[in-house]
């Protein structure tokens, strides 16, 4: 059973949340041969305050 995490900033749509599991359930179907119903995925929003990279938060972009 695969479990997809997808882990991006806070503000996309439901809409655009929908369009992602279409395609990324496809694709991990045709690929891992697999069902939809086998198929996980989890969105998870995380603040730029709890996103670093290259040792900055990625909120001090914003400043």
């Amino acid at each position: 059973m695969p479990i997809v995490r997808i882990e991006m900033w806070p503000g996309r749509t439901v809409a655009q949340k929908q369009e992602l599991a279409r395609a990324i359930t496809d694709i991990i179907c045709n690929v891992a041969h697999t069902t939809p119903e086998q198929t996980t995925i989890v969105f998870q929003d995380v603040s730029k305050d709890d996103w670093a990279q290259a040792g900055r938060l990625a909120s001090e972009d914003d400043e």
